[in-house]
């Protein structure tokens, strides 16, 4: 009987809904995980409302839980004002650390390869998502660089980088790696053109690199990392990289073990966790239980070691590899006529088994 904790559980929208519904059902009926889950209020139907997708009172709850469990938000572009709240959620949080493990589950028939055993670190709150922009050159037309732009034309999004913020996701990723004995780190950045702050990135790399000899470290271009990842994906396997950068390659890594359907995300700070899938909210979906739980589920398995749960985690893993193999209750994008919901029971007929 493990302890009992408090989880935010924060649906959010579309399909966010579905498979986070798919994950309790997981949790409450094939586990002996204790917890009390709180719903916190979260997404696009907030910002309709009331003008926040993430109201004060939601980070106010998150504050007395000790994880969350998030589903999907629905972000749509040039509406002025607007802010992703996953994206405030990392910052009030401090989640540095977005961790996407990407692993090929015997029988999937999405897999690309099914030796794929690898994990993208991505920096969480600096970066170009910072938040630090500006809609016209007015604050900053003095500034020699800009002056030669068209002041009511142009506009400026910032990519802050601090030693501070590549040092501890550059560290977690190797802390990462010499516990579960992954042999190398590959870092990805861009700094042959990005001077300054992947400079940085790597500079810090080769300090944290004095700590890990064992380690072999790894160094790649973005976009040569792309390649290798479609024609070496095996090579790999601890990955980290800075914030931008590490949202495009995991959702690459995603489709190489099947899709967005089987990406799990866990991101955290020193004190706080925050898990959730990769996907979006596919609001045409929505309500449907048509789509793929399973990534859910593994969040849950993230959130499960994350607490220290880790039998539960290693059984709940074990369930999804199980369910994969045999390939009998399977959604659509598997080739299957399964709900989410079905999924999710075959889950927990295997866990109770």
């Amino acid at each position: 009987m493990t302890k009992k904790y408090k989880i935010a559980f924060m649906p959010g929208d579309g399909i966010g809904n579905d498979v986070l519904e798919a994950a309790r059902m997981v949790i409450e009926e094939g586990t002996d995980f204790q917890a009390e889950f709180i719903h916190g209020d979260i997404g696009w139907v907030f910002w309709e409302k009331e003008g926040d997708a993430l109201p004060a009172r939601t980070v106010e709850m998150m504050k007395e839980t000790d994880a969350a469990l998030f589903g999907a938000i629905t972000s749509k572009p040039n509406v002025k004002g607007y802010r992703s709240p996953i994206v405030r959620l990392r910052q009030i949080f401090n989640l540095y650390s977005n961790m996407r493990p990407c692993k090929a589950y015997e029988g999937n028939p999405l897999n690309y390869r099914d030796d794929i055993d690898l994990v993208v670190f991505r920096e969480n709150t600096e970066g170009l998502y910072s938040g630090v922009e500006f809609y016209d050159l007015k604050e900053l037309q003095n500034i020699g660089v800009f002056k030669k732009y068209d002041i009511n034309k142009t506009t400026v999004s910032c990519r802050i980088f601090t030693e501070e913020g590549c040092r501890r996701i550059i560290r977690r990723g190797f802390e990462y790696a010499q516990k579960k004995g992954y042999p190398t780190v590959t870092l990805v950045h861009k700094a042959n053109v990005i001077r300054a702050t992947d400079g940085m990135f790597l500079r810090i790399a080769e300090e944290v690199a004095k700590d890990f000899p064992k380690i072999e470290v790894w160094k790649q271009n973005i976009d040569a990392m792309c390649m290798q990842l479609v024609k070496n994906p095996q090579k790999f396997g601890v990955i980290v990289t800075t914030n931008m950068f590490g949202d495009i390659v995991s959702d690459l890594t995603a489709q190489l073990v099947g899709g967005l359907g089987f990406a799990a995300s866990a991101s955290t700070s020193d004190s706080y966790g925050l898990f959730e899938p990769t996907h979006g909210s596919a609001p045409k979906y929505a309500g449907q239980y048509k789509v793929n739980p399973i990534a859910a589920i593994l969040s849950v398995k993230l959130m499960f070691e994350w607490l220290g749960e880790n039998k539960l985690a290693e059984a709940v893993e074990n369930a999804v590899k199980r369910n994969i193999k045999e390939g009998k209750v399977k959604t659509y994008d598997l080739g299957g006529t399964s709900s989410t919901l079905d999924v999710a029971k075959d889950i927990v007929r295997i866990l109770n088994e």
